[in-house]
């Protein structure tokens, strides 16, 4: 959602509060939860009204919500809330919720199929396929990826976080040095190096159809979520060795160059395969460990 969405939405979340608090007599433990809109407005509309009601009651509540990651923002879902969500009919051009804390709205976005080739700047919930074996939903911004996003991001909104807190949902990203091994990837995994301080750094990401960016790939941290995405920076040929080993036996490894990330503003990073000699060592220790360890050329 953008700072704009925001802004023109400030009348309609207090007319909705108004709304909810003159009509109903509703006990303030509600907590977090997302709700549709009474009308089924469009997204495209929303920005223009200047009040919404939420639907009687909420599409995701507390009681369907088994953990909250503080860092990835996805919801763990019970089986049940997993496939109503699944079976939602959403159009191409998206269907509003609104996520609220005791009723009240905090900030809207909308379900989006991933079916859809109209894009949106506002928080989105992808629409999940039934046969999902994580039953893990993940607000995200934009829609067909970040990009498309532009302003604050509202999902850190302290109320939010509170509420799932005194609820005991909220968790926080797991740290890929806890788990001794990590999760299969449909795609493999990418690997990437580069030269930095007289260093070589390495990131280990989940691989995708889609092109890196430089800065997701060299941004310090690393982290796992729920649904399998995994990104790992570390700094050493010895560090890199120990995260290779918490792969499964046969995961296909990609160590690619910088041609297939996409193209940034000038910066001293230059994404490349370290000498040759580093090389050989690293893919000797992968295929010890049984890996398909695959290095792209130039």
């Amino acid at each position: 959602m953008t700072t704009r969405m925001i802004s023109k939405l400030a009348v309609p979340i207090m007319a909705v509060s108004i709304i909810i608090l003159s009509s109903c007599t509703v006990s303030k433990s509600e907590g977090f939860a997302i709700f549709l809109t009474e009308e089924d407005i469009s997204p495209d509309q929303m920005e223009a009204l200047s009040h919404v009601e939420i639907a009687d009651q909420p599409i995701i509540s507390m009681e369907d919500i088994i953990t909250y990651n503080a860092k990835t923002h996805e919801l763990q879902l019970t089986d049940s809330a997993f496939e109503r969500i699944s079976q939602l009919e959403v159009p191409v051009r998206g269907k509003s919720f609104l996520v609220c804390v005791d009723k009240r709205p905090i900030y809207w976005g909308a379900f989006w199929t991933p079916l859809s080739s109209v894009s949106f700047d506002g928080v989105t919930i992808w629409k999940p396929p039934s046969s999902k074996e994580l039953k893990v939903i993940t607000l995200e911004l934009g829609y067909p990826s970040s990009s498309f996003y532009s302003g604050e991001d509202p999902r850190n909104n302290a109320e939010v976080m509170k509420a799932l807190e005194q609820a005991g949902k909220l968790t926080h990203e797991l740290s890929i040095t806890s788990l001794s091994n990590l999760p299969h990837s449909m795609k493999g995994y990418e690997l990437y190096s580069w030269l930095e301080d007289s260093q070589w750094h390495f990131t280990l990401i989940t691989g995708t159809n889609r092109n890196k960016t430089l800065e997701e790939i060299t941004s310090t941290g690393d982290y796992i979520s729920q649904s399998g995405w995994v990104k790992a920076h570390v700094v050493g040929v010895d560090k890199i060795k120990d995260v290779l080993s918490r792969l499964p036996e046969s995961e296909s490894v990609f160590w690619c160059d910088g041609m297939r990330l996409v193209p940034t503003a000038e910066t001293n990073i230059n994404i490349q395969l370290p000498p040759e000699q580093i090389g050989d060592a690293i893919k000797e220790y992968a295929d010890r460990c049984g890996l398909d360890f695959i290095i792209t050329m130039p």
